[in-house]
């Protein structure tokens, strides 16, 4: 089950990130969380910071949670760390 207002960190450039979050806002949405696991982590923060500074400026960060998921990989089981940043007006 997915949430509409969940935008999820990959490998595109930052500004597509941003672009999903400030949709999310401009669609109706009160509060917008961005989830990021591993290298992406950092791609998270900037579309935040990006989307914060530039586009709406009146949106608050509510949350952050960091933690740790363990992952299955061919070489064995490794642990992955994971971010959620919410964002709220």
């Amino acid at each position: 089950m997915i949430e509409d207002n969940v935008v999820f960190i990959g490998n595109k450039p930052v500004m597509n990130y941003v672009l999903a979050v400030v949709t999310q806002f401009n669609n109706g949405s009160v509060e917008v969380t961005v989830k990021a696991r591993g290298k992406a982590i950092s791609r998270a923060v900037d579309a935040v910071e990006v989307s914060r500074n530039r586009f709406l400026q009146e949106i608050k960060i509510k949350d952050i949670k960091i933690g740790t998921e363990k992952i299955a990989t061919d070489r064995g089981d490794s642990n992955v760390s994971t971010i959620e940043i919410v964002m709220g007006k």
